[in-house]
């Protein structure tokens, strides 16, 4: 009899989406080594490098993500997007260059979203960081990925934010999705403490001790101030009153967008192929742009597996 394999889908979510380190952590630790893996956005560049048995490494790297390695990256330009993303790849360019999907240790592949057409695309060969760049393209904060074929390509979620559909398609029998989204329509809109795409402003930080990274802390804050239209952004306190009929700012807007998308999406994808088990961090206080709160996310994701454990221990063992 064959033995039936075990798969994990990885939904997207943005800065929500390091909570995948821990769920994967999680489910070693309970003795579950999963025989597929797919992603979407932020869970692809996760299951990425949990297929290419650099978890650890990917783990010690989001810890040690600042919240001006983040905000530096922003490009008032708008050539395409918020965020130049570099920082946020560097990660596979240092460990990852030159690797393969043939290169991995068990099947993977990412999702991705054809601009023009719409249509959702499979990535499964080819060179690993191009296909995980060319996942968590969201729109309106990274660049679109322009692929060897002429086409650009957008982040999976905009089509299928938890790929239980693809995770089969690779020959999972047993799913495990991972949903970053549940409840988080309306967590961050007309909050002032809440901007949607941050949700704890960055402070100046006193150990920057020198007269360059004092500067180069206060031209962020300016940026985020220009963007986040606020007057003041200094010492995590928000000076900036908002009124109640006032107008919500663009990013405010295009965050609280980006949630109902995904949320409406996941709902319809899933309940046409429902997974065998969901798994529902609870991330709702994290921001879509808080890469630099890895620590939060990763503990959360290692917490709900320990939540669920007896029953993705009796999913198993029916197997």
């Amino acid at each position: 009899m064959e033995t039936q394999k075990i798969g994990v889908a990885l939904g997207s979510g943005s800065a929500r989406g390091w909570a995948h380190i821990g769920v994967m952590q999680g489910l070693l630790e309970l003795g579950i080594k999963p025989d597929v893996v797919v992603g979407a956005s932020a869970g692809a560049m996760v299951g990425a490098s949990y297929a290419a048995g650099k978890l650890d490494l990917l783990e010690e790297w989001v810890l040690n993500l600042g919240w001006r390695d983040v905000f530096g990256l922003l490009d008032l330009h708008l050539d395409g997007g918020l965020i130049q993303g570099k920082k946020l790849f560097n990660f596979f360019d240092e460990h990852m260059a030159g690797m393969d999907f043939s290169d991995l240790n068990l099947p993977f592949a990412a999702i991705a979203t054809d601009l023009e057409s719409g249509r959702e695309v499979w990535l499964r060969e080819g060179a690993l960081a191009d296909a995980v760049r060319a996942s968590i393209s969201l729109p309106g904060l990274f660049k679109p990925y322009k692929a060897p074929n002429g086409r650009f390509l957008l982040d999976g979620g905009l089509v299928n934010p938890v790929p239980v559909s693809l995770c089969r398609a690779m020959g999972a029998d047993i799913v495990i999705a991972v949903n970053l989204n549940n409840q988080i329509v309306g967590k961050h809109f007309r909050n002032p403490r809440k901007l949607g795409l941050i949700t704890q402003l960055p402070v100046d930080h006193p150990e920057a001790n020198s007269v360059q990274e004092q500067e180069e802390s206060n031209e962020i804050l300016n940026k985020l101030s220009q963007w986040f239209g606020l007057e003041e952004l200094r010492n995590g306190v928000e000076e900036h009153v908002e009124h109640e009929k006032s107008t919500p700012g663009m990013m405010e807007v295009v965050a609280t967008a980006i949630n109902i998308m995904q949320d409406r999406i996941t709902k319809s994808r899933m309940a046409g192929d429902p997974p065998d088990l969901i798994l529902n961090p609870d991330l709702t206080h994290l921001g879509l742009m808080e890469f630099y709160r890895g620590d939060e996310a990763i503990k959360e994701g290692r917490a709900v597996v320990d939540r669920k454990a007896k029953d993705i221990l009796a999913l198993v063992a029916s197997l």
